[in-house]
């Protein structure tokens, strides 16, 4: 029992580490040796939890994902109407990934680097599905709850609007010479902003 409660810290310690390597060198730049630096082991135990960085990175990766998968699983699966599922994701989505300011652009880093990745991860039951989002605007569409829109549009629409302030955050700084207090307040007021601007776009 301690000897699994050790290897589960040490590995915490190793993912952790990569995680802070691989967001700021990414994959390409990153080497084995700074990584077990970083997380206070040596090499040689590196490479007993993990045997190449292919496979570390893949399991920061899945790690990543693991966190915001639940996130976008929530707003297409419950029972809210579309209205509600806007506005309950741009709140929960936002203030989600100022807890974890990494993960959209280290996903999207991994995508771009190796996009069939993305369908190992397909595999996995959390990863999000469309179907049921797709059946609830089509029933919103018909009953003339909403105007016309094709549910893989508004999925984008959304997802898009609250992810690239994240991903574009030194560029959007710079544009509207904000410093990181007055992005910050910008962050937290597009919480209501977002879902206002979708909602007001899709209603009758």
């Amino acid at each position: 029992m301690i000897k699994n409660k050790k290897n589960e810290n040490t590995e915490s310690l190793i993912l952790e580490a990569a995680k802070s390597i691989f967001q700021t060198k990414g994959m390409d730049g990153a080497r084995m040796q700074e990584i077990a630096n970083e997380a206070g082991i040596n090499k040689a135990m590196l490479h007993y939890y993990y045997r190449s960085k292919q496979l570390l990175f893949e399991a920061v990766f899945k790690n990543a994902f693991s966190l915001l998968a639940p996130q976008l699983n929530t707003v297409l699966n419950d029972d809210s109407s579309i209205e509600e599922k806007v506005i309950n994701f741009s709140s929960n989505y936002i203030s989600f990934i100022v807890e974890h300011p990494y993960l959209p652009n280290f996903i999207i880093q991994e995508l771009n680097r190796n996009p069939d990745f993305i369908l190992k991860m397909k595999e996995s039951s959390a990863f999000p599905n469309l179907e049921k989002f797709k059946k609830q605007v089509d029933f919103e569409v018909e009953k003339g709850f909403i105007k016309k829109i094709k549910a893989e549009q508004l999925f984008i629409n959304i997802l898009a609007l609250n992810v690239f302030p994240f991903i574009a955050k030194p560029l959007i700084q710079n544009l509207i010479d904000a410093d990181d207090t007055a992005f910050q307040q910008i962050i937290e007021e597009r919480k209501t902003e977002v879902a206002d601007f979708i909602i007001n776009s899709i209603k009758k």
